[in-house]
């Protein structure tokens, strides 16, 4: 097993080593085994135990709860549902792109209720999010989801103009801003590991260190779940596993393990910190193509991620480091803060998000009963959404119908990536082009 710790700097600050539970090393049954000890499995094993505390509930983490994308993303509690509204809309149509959005909008608001009311120690700061257009097209885009909103009629969104941007952040980089009070940031691995507590503390068992080898199902409709040590046998399987669904072959082929990374500077100086303005200490995404994401710790580093992409081929996903990658990104603190000219950056790191093929999320079932539920395709936009849909899943899983059980993708059609060596291709040809779109266009 890797070492968690170099992972991520969230993995590596931890304040308390992490000892991994026990391994599954016994033949046992329960109700529901769960997959995957991020933030869907440990919320969807929480809610399963609210909802019925009878229920003999079991979680299965390869290596230790938050080890994946939970513990090494941006930290962003947000909205956004896939990508842009205009691309949700034009994938599904006006109606769903509205309800997705006010899902989210209910995903970032159940986040910041579940840590305050739980306390979870997770640096939780509920200062907002920013997205920045920073030339002519990216204002464009912004002002297109701008309209989208004003003819739904929704509120929760501020026009920040050129002139509020440059007394917020002491800059003239930004053009327009879409700024939403009630988004967050957090330190993604204390979550995680926060609502593992929570999720043991409501009685659910939970295995570290236990990669799944294979499930079957047998003639009695329930599941067997094996993994080096021992086994599962369940009614009830629920896939929380996003980007690693590449490990199952009846999963491999509805989402692409798609990797971003970043790069974290030395703690800012005060005297840096006020040449840099960052006052409502928002979490910031530009508009491009590739973004680029970026926010404040609670010990004022900044965090900057995105600007390009990595892919594996088949069931690879060691593409954390991207030397090219890391070199731009630090290019690009100093691009937009050139006060911090000099700065000196302490850590580099990168995980894999799931992308479906047309890049929006997806809860769905393996088999006409829907005993089997699966998670993924939250294309890097997960830390609110990932929760919530955890809750929705144990809804599922208990027979409740609730708005969000109804949501539309929730059991809708996935367009399946082709065969590997296609889809290999097709991605670095998309990649390609939004790198090209962005070198135009949106830089």
């Amino acid at each position: 097993m890797t070492d968690y710790r170099s992972k991520s700097w969230w993995l590596e600050s931890l304040p308390e080593t992490i000892e991994p539970n026990p391994q599954l090393t016994v033949e046992d049954s329960a109700d529901v085994v769960i997959i995957g000890g991020g933030y869907t499995g440990l919320s969807t094993g929480y809610h399963l135990k609210q909802l019925n505390p009878g229920l003999d509930v079991r979680l299965i983490e390869s290596d230790v709860c938050g080890y994946g994308a939970s513990g090494r993303n941006g930290g962003f509690s947000m909205t956004l549902f896939g990508l842009t509204k205009g691309i949700t809309k034009f994938r599904f149509d006006d109606q769903k792109a509205r309800t997705a959005h006010t899902y989210m909008e209910n995903a970032v608001d159940y986040l910041h209720d579940l840590i305050t009311r739980n306390r979870i120690d997770c640096d939780y700061e509920r200062s907002g999010y920013l997205l920045v257009g920073t030339s002519p097209p990216q204002v464009k885009r912004v002002e297109h989801d701008f309209k989208i909103m004003e003819k739904w009629g929704l509120s929760g969104v501020q026009r920040w103009s050129r002139e509020r941007l440059a007394e917020e952040f002491n800059t003239d980089f930004y053009k327009l801003g879409w700024f939403e009070p009630r988004c967050g940031i957090l330190n993604p691995a204390k979550l995680a590991r926060g609502m593992k507590a929570l999720t043991e503390d409501a009685g659910v068992k939970i295995y570290e260190r236990s990669p799944v080898t294979d499930f079957t199902r047998g003639p009695s409709s329930r599941f067997t779940i094996r993994t080096e040590k021992g086994s599962l046998q369940a009614e009830y399987l629920v896939f929380a596993t996003n980007a690693y669904s590449i490990a199952f072959p009846q999963l491999k082929s509805m989402q692409m393990p798609t990797f971003t990374h970043i790069v974290m500077t030395d703690p800012l100086s005060t005297s840096q910190l006020d040449a840099i303005g960052w006052q409502c200490r928002a979490g910031v995404e530009d508009a491009r193509d590739l973004i680029h994401y970026y926010r404040l710790t609670r010990d004022n580093r900044i965090v900057m991620g995105g600007g390009d992409v990595s892919f594996g081929y088949g069931a690879d996903l060691n593409r954390d480091l991207n030397d090219r990658t890391f070199a731009h990104l630090e290019n690009h603190v100093i691009e937009v803060f050139p006060q911090l000219k000099g700065i000196a950056f302490t850590h580099r790191w990168g995980g894999p998000v799931s992308v479906t093929l047309d890049m929006a999320p997806a809860i769905g079932y393996l088999g006409k009963d829907k005993k089997a539920i699966f998670s993924l395709g939250c294309t890097g936009h997960g830390v609110s959404m990932t929760t919530l849909n955890g809750r929705t899943i144990a809804e599922l899983i208990c027979g409740r119908q609730t708005s969000r059980t109804e949501m539309f993708f929730v059991g809708r059609n996935i367009f399946p990536w082709p065969p590997e060596l296609i889809s290999y291709g097709t991605a670095h040809a998309i990649r390609g082009f939004m790198k090209l779109e962005d070198r135009l266009y949106y830089k």
